[in-house]
């Protein structure tokens, strides 16, 4: 199993520490055909500068990787990006009509963003950080967060994949699974994170769901760096046909 793809990097347009060009580069000495460049919407850059400054630099990025792709021939670069949920409604931190310019869109159900209202910060934030350790109301926040994912996947037609489901947040892998598949969402197999579990990944492959490994590369070193996922996915019994960046 090789890996021909990382849809998952992150540069110095939100809180990776290496340019474009630089994990281009990299991309290309790791032998990999194909690179994105999926940095974190601006609701993360609201509470701890982590995302781009506004959705209007995702263009922006488009056209320095539309220059990258004429000067790197060897490689297909993507504009992508790590939307954030920002609403219990499935509300993303970056609006339709730049997601539709985008080569890649990429979801992930992150805590630390700045959410649409204050309602929607109880629902996504508060109850997952305090309430949920707590152990209170766990089924009723599990089930939320999973019908938080959902509306976002019924919300868009070009989201392409779900970023760490289930880190940091409860879901129902099974319930999230029947609808990615319905559509035609990859699950993603972080490596950096290290917390995916063999059983989830197991259920949401007797579903049918197609998984992605990601590097989730904060640095250009880290770039198709997926050693740790790729474990995972073999010993949960994954083959190239169950995963979208492989051969």
């Amino acid at each position: 199993m090789h890996l021909y793809a990382d849809y998952h990097t992150h540069t110095t347009y939100s809180h990776g520490t290496g340019s474009i060009k630089e994990n281009i580069e990299v991309a290309i000495k790791k032998g990999l055909k194909e690179i994105a460049i999926s940095d974190h919407g601006p609701a993360s850059r609201s509470i701890v500068k982590l995302g781009v400054e506004d959705s209007a630099t995702l263009l922006e990025i488009k056209r320095e990787v539309d220059k990258y792709n004429r000067l790197y021939p060897e490689i297909k670069v993507l504009a992508g990006v790590e939307a954030n949920i920002i609403g219990v409604d499935g509300r993303l931190d970056v609006p339709e009509f730049i997601l539709k310019e985008l080569d890649k869109v990429l979801v992930g159900f992150h805590l630390f963003i700045k959410p649409v209202s204050f309602r929607d910060g109880i629902e996504i934030i508060l109850n997952n950080v305090i309430v949920d350790k707590l152990r209170i109301n766990h089924g009723e926040i599990r089930f939320k967060n999973t019908e938080i994912l959902i509306n976002t996947l019924n919300n868009y037609d070009n989201i392409d994949i779900i970023t760490h489901p289930g880190y940091k947040v409860d879901i129902d892998t099974k319930t999230l699974a029947k609808v990615a598949v319905e559509k035609e969402v990859a699950l993603e197999i972080n490596s950096s994170h290290g917390y995916m579990r063999e059983e989830y990944i197991k259920v949401a492959l007797e579903e049918g769901a197609k998984f992605t490994l990601g590097s989730d590369a904060h640095s250009p070193d880290k770039v198709g760096d997926v050693e740790t996922a790729m474990l995972v996915a073999q010993h949960s019994g994954l083959t190239t046909k169950d995963i979208i960046n492989v051969y």
